[in-house]
């Protein structure tokens, strides 16, 4: 078994973690930090676990007793953990956070996007789990990357559900607030798109064209909508098998000839990808869990890989799709 520490447990990606690896196969949960709840049981904060676990909350953080630790706190906190602790050496960290996501000198962490770099995550020590709007994004447009084929503006507008901006309230997540409204936010400026462009000109290095990212708030809890379009010279058909040779082998991301929506991938690690072609335009629509396969699920998947397991293990889940 597995022993999985988890820091900064309280709130949404943690509860989510502990969901998945309470019932994973090959995992143990060996503690749950979190400073604010020390003492307490998981339960009180993550009610949807009654009855699941007996877990409470510690203070303490014995890193000894963990093969892999997560690293569920806000942004720009995962930095100054790393720097303020020592870590035994076989001990594997999964960030959640985008303190690590973009490469410098000094980072040694792995972009964790498993249908980009799974080879580099089997063999890796430390992993940079993808943003949420970044990786429903990129599963839209990384084969066209793949093939050299993005050379003209790309276009995005994406939709995610109000549990991407964390679980403490803001002016714009609470429920008045947000309920029977949408709003757009951070136009061409939102913190993914750097790991995004990242990602795209890694595999298509001469990618210099203007990437144009309309974030929106949605009145839904969870999920992610992304609408993408971009020039495309050839077929719907010969689009349909770029996206199926490359999503070959990859076994939560699935091209599908149907418009899709978002309860068919909420609360599961899938992506479903669907693909229509408009001219000389090709749209891409990716539907996602913010909370699982852009986030916890995928911080699952990818310790899965590192661990070499089934890529899929304690990630079988149904959507809630009524």
């Amino acid at each position: 078994m597995i022993k999985v520490g988890i820091i900064g447990g309280a709130g949404y990606t943690a509860g989510e973690l502990l969901r998945i690896l309470i019932n994973h196969p090959q995992a143990e949960i060996a503690f749950v930090q979190s400073s604010s709840n020390a003492g307490n049981p998981v339960t009180d904060v993550h009610v949807d676990l009654l009855g699941e676990t007996d877990l409470m909350f510690t203070d303490e953080m014995p890193f000894e007793k963990a093969d892999v630790l997560f690293l569920c706190m806000g942004h720009g906190k995962s930095v100054e953990f790393m720097e303020n602790h020592s870590f035994p050496k076989y001990l594997k960290i999964i960030d959640l956070s985008h303190d690590f996501r973009l490469k410098r000198e000094g980072n040694d962490f792995v972009y964790g996007l498993p249908e980009l770099n799974r080879d580099e995550i089997e063999s890796s020590e430390r992993i940079a789990n993808p943003g949420c709007f970044a990786t429903g994004i990129q599963l839209a447009l990384l084969p066209l990357a793949a093939n050299g084929l993005l050379n003209d503006e790309v276009h995005v507008q994406a939709i995610t559900g109000s549990t991407g901006a964390g679980q403490k309230p803001t002016e714009t997540s609470h429920f008045s607030w947000r309920n029977n409204n949408l709003s757009a936010y951070k136009i061409f400026e939102h913190q993914h798109e750097g790991e995004i462009l990242q990602s795209l000109k890694q595999l298509q290095s001469s990618y210099t064209s203007d990437f144009n990212f309309v974030p929106i708030r949605g009145n839904h809890t969870r999920g992610i909508f992304v609408a993408a379009y971009t020039k495309f010279s050839g077929s719907l058909e010969e689009a349909q098998k770029l996206y199926n040779d490359y999503y070959t082998g990859h076994p939560f991301v699935f091209v599908v000839e149907n418009n899709p929506s978002v309860k068919q991938v909420v609360n599961t690690n899938k992506a479903v990808v669907y693909l229509e072609k408009h001219g000389n335009k090709l749209v891409i629509i990716s539907v996602s869990d913010n909370l699982i396969k852009g986030a916890s699920g995928q911080a699952v998947q990818n310790m899965n890989l590192m661990f070499r397991l089934d890529e899929k293990a304690g990630l079988n889940l149904k959507p809630v799709a009524f």
